[in-house]
Formats: structure tokens, sequence, C-alpha cells
């Protein structure tokens, strides 16, 4: 069966969580996201709007690694998460 967002039927569904005020803002905690084979991370943090809140410190983990590779290429059923940058006092 083709899916009409993945040309050639092919995709994979990644689940992304939201932490701290970016899941405030969002209204989401949790999502899952399919996309195309081979998809990098970069990728997902462009489709999602976040190139600037990484670039501010917005850490993220894939399948509980934080990770600045944002070459990696994303599996069929990873786990993104988002992570507000710590603060302490």
């Amino acid at each position: 069966m083709e899916n009409p967002a993945h040309p050639g039927g092919r995709a994979i569904i990644v689940r992304v969580l939201f932490f701290g005020p970016l899941a405030e803002s969002l209204g989401e905690r949790e999502v899952d996201i399919p996309l195309s084979v081979d998809t990098k991370l970069a990728d997902l943090i462009s489709r999602l709007n976040l190139e600037e809140h990484t670039s501010k410190g917005l850490r993220v983990a894939v399948d509980g690694s934080i990770s600045s590779d944002f070459d990696i290429i994303l599996e069929d059923n990873s786990e993104v998460a988002f992570l507000p940058p710590v603060s302490g006092g």
C-alpha cells in the first residue's frame, strides 16, 4: 500500500517526545510521526521547525542517548526526545 506522504510507500514511524516548555507550547507530549526511509535527525528537526531551539540549547536524545550528530539516520520505531536545556541555581 502506497503512502501518499512518502513516494514509493516506504516509510518508518518515529515516536517523538517533547518535554518542558516545548511540550506546553506545542500542546503535545508524545506523537508518532511517519517519515521516509533514510530520514536524518536534522530532517526531523527541520520538519518540526526546531532549528532555532536546538541552536539555543535544546538537547535531542535518540533511543535514550543524547545526540549532537544530527546527520544520523533514524530507524523505524526510534524514539526521539526533545529536552529543554538544564538550568540550575
